[in-house]
């Protein structure tokens, strides 16, 4: 353990990896420890332990959570991050905190902000979903969690269609894509604009194959027409053919969301990969400049924090 920090408690735990809450005695800051079990891979160190120390080494943004410092002790390696107390999922779980369409739009923006780091230093996150959008004491949202994360590859790399948490997992994943672009971190949150819309899941598949047709069923069915070459992609077979909805539709299932949110949604959640829009695109909607404004993070902060 390095003589900078102390551990005080365990927060969290996975299959390689335990969290703590602890401080950094030099300051008395707060600092979340991921103490990553070394011992426990054949080769060494886990890959999604490297990637997760490299990309974050590389990006330093006031909506992606901080690399404090990084050490090794003989059986672990640890990453000092800052401490977030809190995610969105947490938030839109929570049904004593009310949220307003200024919040939602808030969120949207830092998400977007942060993504946009990622991407323009080439970085794929392919794990985003409410509980790796983490909030700060400030009321900052931070996208964290990035042992999923790679280098964008060339055009003739094979990647991995395994990534992103199934309800946000976009349909050329679905469908088993080798190829893919920044456009499967944007269908992610697009369906994370939803869901902090309805409070609810947008499109919980029960397992892989629900997925495609819960996903089908709410947005249309992907075709050669809408989309050029989905025919050819591994797990693309004879799907049943459902309507893109209406706008109508659409207004009857975001009865709160102004013409501009829809559009915007609409605009990340386009089915053929090739027509969704970039973190540029969406930055510039007019969703962020019509009325309300964003709410500002203190207020983000003082409204999250009261939760019991």
């Amino acid at each position: 353990m390095s003589e900078r920090y102390s551990k005080e408690k365990k927060v969290g735990e996975g299959t390689y990896a335990v969290v703590y809450l602890g401080k950094q005695l030099e300051t008395g800051r707060n600092i979340a420890i991921k103490e990553i079990k070394t011992g426990g891979f054949k080769d060494g160190l886990d890959m999604s332990a490297i990637r997760e120390v490299k990309y974050l080494q590389e990006m330093s943004h006031e909506n992606i959570i901080e690399l404090v410092d990084v050490f090794s002790t003989k059986d672990n390696l640890n990453l000092v991050l800052e401490f977030l107390p809190s995610d969105l999922e947490v938030i839109l779980n929570n049904k004593k905190i009310t949220i307003l369409p200024s919040d939602i739009k808030s969120w949207m923006l830092m998400t977007l902000r942060g993504l946009h780091h990622c991407h323009r230093n080439s970085i794929l996150h392919r794990d985003l979903k409410p509980n790796n959008l983490l909030i700060s004491p400030t009321g900052y949202l931070k996208i964290a969690d990035f042992g999923l994360a790679r280098s964008l590859g060339t055009p003739n790399e094979n990647l991995t269609s395994n990534v992103v948490t199934r309800w946000y997992r976009a349909p050329e994943l679905l469908f088993g894509a080798r190829h893919y672009t920044v456009a499967v971190d944007m269908w992610a949150v697009g369906i994370i604009f939803a869901e902090m819309m309805l409070r609810t899941p947008y499109l919980p598949g029960k397992d892989d194959l629900d997925q495609i047709t819960v996903t089908i069923q709410a947005l249309g069915t992907p075709t050669e027409d809408n989309w050029p070459g989905v025919s050819t992609l591994p797990g693309y077979n004879n799907l049943t053919v459902f309507p893109k909805p209406s706008r109508n539709e659409l207004r009857n299932r975001f009865p709160a969301a102004t013409e501009s949110a829809l559009d915007l949604m609409n605009s990340m959640t386009v089915l053929d990969p090739s027509k969704r829009f970039d973190t540029t695109k969406a930055l510039l909607s007019k969703y962020f400049t019509e009325s309300p404004s964003p709410t500002d993070p203190q207020e983000l902060a003082e409204k999250t924090n009261k939760r019991d």
